[in-house]
């Protein structure tokens, strides 16, 4: 078949109606009814399962108290461990830092392993961010990270020595990296414009659920680390064999892809679980349809495409300066909670809880207010409240109102954090969405490797330092265009050509100056 064929509408499809997936989701087949919920649910469960694997780490090398059987004054120096007559509570096997000693000296280690993953979750979000836009798709993409995760787990529950269980935690990074992305992408990608914002919000509530899971399993594993990886690596395993066989491909995939008879299929399953139908005359275009050329170039786009655009490529550079900035204050602001002198497990629950009304706000003033005037907002906010948080000293009851205005920093940025995810994913076309989405998840890996650091710059300094990348990068996000109640464009030549038509303001005001 020649490349002309290939994009003429399917055979029998005569010279009816055709529409894009936007027009057709909300003419005929549902913008958001029963299949679009079950698929939802289905694919952003992937996300809670990305949580644990991502903060396992909390549980798996804590540093577990230690206590003299001998008596006070009777065990030599904590740093000799056992040697010494120290015992760890509830056992060598409790974590890593007790299993190794990675304690005094060797205590760097910690945050080697940490700052290892996160870069593994750098190089796979982008990696597996092109091959989502590119042969793999976003089903075959997710598949196959996920049963990467579980294998990585369950082998790093057989780590043998500190090192072999670094390599393994960056190959579960690199595999984990990208789940988040390509969920969230294959999620909404077939829901339609008026509820994809609402739902685009919901999945992080699944993610901060299994962070919250991940503390209740943690609980109950406290005497062996190894234990931990193991039950926390056995969902994404289930998940991978058991309930991705079940979830669809995006129509919006197939159609960039050339795959109009698969777009059809699956629309009209959507039609049909909706309660609905798709009229027989009704065939999918691309937004760039009547530019053949434009067409042939657009079904192998990459991220260089997004750089060589003028319409992609400051958005592009400014996302990932936002991404990196918003996550190194969020995951900052958010390893102080666990300084909160209370019960670790607890401690981490309470971090969920502080999460959840931000990402509330904004799900139900988003459609109100759109998304540019909330992510400004919601970053100022947070920018504010730590920079009022450096200026209060720690003593006395001054300490409660700086950690108030820490709390409140945490419920901004969280905000900020779960609309950047939906954000971002409205300003790139389905032809590269998900390796630019690749690229600002390697720069929210980055602020996540600096985070712990600035941690560590005492009391006053950090909030001062995320007070200030809060502003900056509310600021920077004035320079981004609001994509609220905008179709979702298939290629780069659609948005450019969308981006290039005047809105019904400018029209209304060409038109008088004509008359």
């Amino acid at each position: 078949m020649s490349t002309t064929e290939a994009l003429l509408p399917a055979s029998g499809s005569g010279g009816g109606e055709r529409l894009s997936i936007d027009d057709a989701l909300a003419l005929h087949a549902g913008e958001f009814g029963r299949w679009q919920l079950w698929h939802f649910l289905l694919v952003t469960a992937a996300w809670a399962l990305e949580a644990m694997h991502t903060m396992v780490m909390i549980f798996a090398d804590r540093e577990p108290a230690m206590w003299c059987p001998a008596g006070d004054g009777r065990c030599g120096d904590r740093c000799a461990g056992a040697a010494a007559g120290w015992e760890w509570e509830h056992g060598s096997g409790s974590s890593t830092v007790a299993e190794w000693g990675l304690v005094c000296g060797e205590r760097y280690k910690v945050g080697l392993v940490q700052a290892v993953f996160f870069a593994g979750c750098m190089i796979g979000a982008g990696v597996f961010g092109h091959l989502s836009d590119s042969f793999m798709g976003r089903k075959g993409t997710l598949h196959v990270v996920c049963f990467l995760n579980a294998i990585f787990g369950l082998l790093t529950a057989l780590s043998p020595n500190y090192w072999v269980y670094m390599a393994l935690r960056l190959l579960t990074g690199f595999s984990a990296g990208s789940v988040c992305l390509c969920a969230f992408v294959l999620a909404t990608e077939p829901i339609g414009p008026s509820y994809r914002g609402v739902t685009g919000m919901s999945t992080c509530y699944f993610f901060s659920g299994g962070i919250a899971a991940l503390a209740g399993i943690a609980a109950m594993c406290q005497s062996s680390w190894r234990l931990l990886y193991v039950v926390t690596s056995m969902p994404s395993l289930v998940f991978a064999l058991a309930v991705m066989p079940f979830v669809s491909e995006s129509p919006r995939w197939y159609l960039v892809r050339r795959r109009t008879d698969d777009a059809m299929r699956i629309l009209r399953n959507i039609a049909s679980s909706n309660g609905r139908s798709i009229p027989d005359g009704v065939t999918l275009k691309l937004d760039d349809e009547d530019d053949l050329n434009k067409k042939v170039e657009e079904s192998s786009s990459t991220i260089l495409d997004v750089f060589r655009s003028r319409a992609t490529r400051g958005r592009l550079v400014l996302s990932v300066i936002i991404s990196f900035l918003c996550s190194a204050v969020y995951f900052g602001l958010s390893l102080n909670v666990v300084n909160l002198k209370l019960n670790l497990y607890i401690s981490v629950v309470a971090n969920c809880l502080a999460e959840m009304p931000g990402f509330l706000l904004t799900t139900v003033l988003l459609q109100r207010f759109g998304r540019k005037p909330l992510a400004i907002g919601s970053m100022i906010l947070s920018g504010i409240f730590c920079t009022s948080a450096s200026l209060i000293a720690g003593v006395g009851a001054l300490r409660v109102v700086r950690m108030a205005c820490g709390m409140v920093g945490i419920f901004g940025m969280a905000a900020t954090y779960s609309l950047l995810v939906l954000y971002t994913g409205e300003l790139f076309p389905t032809a590269v969405r998900t390796a630019a989405m690749g690229c600002t998840a390697q720069a929210s890996q980055m602020g996540a490797i600096l985070a712990p650091l600035v941690v560590v710059l005492g009391e006053q300094v950090p909030f001062a330092v995320f007070g200030v990348f809060g502003i900056i990068g509310g600021l920077l996000v004035i320079c981004l265009p609001e994509t609220m109640n905008k179709p979702l464009y298939d290629t780069m030549f659609g948005l450019e050509k969308g981006e290039r038509a005047p809105t019904s303001e400018e029209e209304v005001i060409s038109g008088n100056s004509k008359i």
